[in-house]
């Protein structure tokens, strides 16, 4: 959520914020809003002194045998213009808060300009693609050849976007997962944590999901939310809270399922895993002071590259431009592996810097060391270290062979039980 007050003092800069994003501009109506908000609450504390001036004045004639009914008769009627113009003067902070929800962050000068995609601007690369001798297959051909890839089986418990993984794929998503924990507890200084995956609507505001983006969740009966990522679950672990600087940066990470209900993806990849409605992800979370924390996305997108060269996948990282950066961010990097069956590259990992954003809508602030006074919002960064389901695509992909086995990276081997190769020919259900 962005600072009334500079909205305020900078009404031109907020439409031209918009503007970069595609977005019409809005500080008018932000702007008309806020002022019948602060008239009227200028109207109720003027009512409550002169209600409070009355009242006194009532004791005082009282007190000298006067006549006291006239200024009884006007304090009754600052009471029933005060009990609805309490009600108006809510109403009108409520509305105020509801836009300010819907206008996204403000980007940061170094975000390319662009309308979509195709001017993102790409940064560096990694890795050089294999050489294959044979046309290489996706991994929805080559997972089901395996026996250990199901998607009929899973469309007919859940419909479309989901599948059954099984054996030694299943057990591989698995040593993925476990790889990114490792590396990014033991190697990149994230503290794990297994937070709850389903939240009420206060964390989805807060992070930036509601109200904007409620149709790409999965609500439950009883009012909770199935979290479309970890982001919600450890970034709100600052939730109205004051931290102390001096702990700062904090770093947390978690493996959890993710649940989306793609509402905004329909018919784009809707074969294989790419897109599904469930599926695992290695989260990363960062709380920082404001100084920090564009250092801190620069630290969070190498700790994300590590684990892609730990497994050799070939990959490039892609600024996104103004019209692609999401709702919440200021600035943010995409992670790119590549794909041989598509050959392309695919999203794999988003870093982004949301700065106080978020923070403000759930506030989060901190006290600076040697302060005893004062706070400030903290910064909040976001990314996937890595997109498990993704990352088992781009092994299968890229450590393919002719016969359709899959080599098990040497990084994963340790998490495998000694398997070397995944054949064709297992014995699964």
């Amino acid at each position: 959520m962005l600072d009334l007050k500079w909205i305020r003092e900078n009404p031109d800069a907020l439409d031209a914020a918009l503007a970069r994003r595609g977005a019409a501009p809005l500080s008018a109506a932000v702007l008309d809003l806020d002022k019948r908000h602060r008239v009227a609450t200028t109207e109720l504390q003027t009512l409550q002194s002169r209600r409070n001036d009355v009242s006194k004045q009532i004791g005082a004639v009282k007190g000298k045998g006067g006549d006291a009914a006239p200024l009884m008769a006007e304090v009754a009627q600052i009471k029933d213009r005060m009990t609805a113009l309490e009600a108006e003067e809510k109403a009108l902070g409520e509305d105020v808060r509801a836009l300010l929800l819907t206008i996204p962050n403000v980007l940061s000068a170094s975000v390319p300009e662009g309308k979509d995609e195709t001017a993102n601007v790409e940064v560096r690369k990694w890795g050089t693609p294999r050489t294959f001798n044979f046309t290489p297959k996706e991994h929805s051909d080559l997972g089901p050849a395996l026996g250990l890839m199901d998607f009929d089986q899973a469309a007919v418990m859940s419909g479309a976007r989901f599948v059954v993984l099984k054996g030694a794929l299943a057990r591989m998503e698995r040593a993925i997962a476990q790889l990114m924990l490792d590396t990014h507890t033991g190697e990149n200084g994230y503290t794990e944590v297994n937070p709850p995956l389903l939240v009420r609507d206060v964390a989805l505001i807060g992070t930036g999901q509601l109200p904007k983006f409620g149709a790409d969740l999965f609500q439950t009966t009883a009012g909770h939310y199935l979290i479309p990522t970890a982001e919600v679950s450890l970034t709100n672990l600052a939730a109205e809270r004051i931290l102390d600087g001096a702990q700062l940066p904090l770093r947390m990470t978690a493996f959890t399922p993710c649940f989306r209900s793609e509402a905004g993806a329909a018919g784009r990849d809707t074969k294989g895993m790419i897109r599904n409605h469930q599926f695992e992800k290695v989260e990363l979370v960062s709380i920082t002071a404001p100084e920090d924390s564009e250092a801190e996305l620069e630290r969070m997108t190498k700790c994300a590259e590590g684990i892609l060269q730990k497994l050799e996948l070939p990959y490039r990282v892609v600024a996104l431009c103004a019209g692609d950066v999401g709702f919440g961010s200021n600035r943010t990097y995409d992670l790119e592996v590549w794909l041989p069956g598509q050959n392309s590259f695919r999203e794999i990992s988003s870093c982004s810097n949301t700065g106080d954003f978020q923070a403000r809508r759930m506030n989060a602030r901190f006290r600076a060391a040697g302060e005893t006074k004062g706070t400030r919002f903290v910064h909040t960064l976001n990314g996937s270290g890595l997109a498990v389901g993704r990352t088992l695509i781009a092994v299968i992909e890229n450590y393919q062979e002719q016969d359709g086995s899959i080599r098990v990276p040497a990084a994963l081997k340790p998490y495998m039980g000694g398997l070397e190769v995944i054949a064709p020919g297992a014995k699964v259900l």
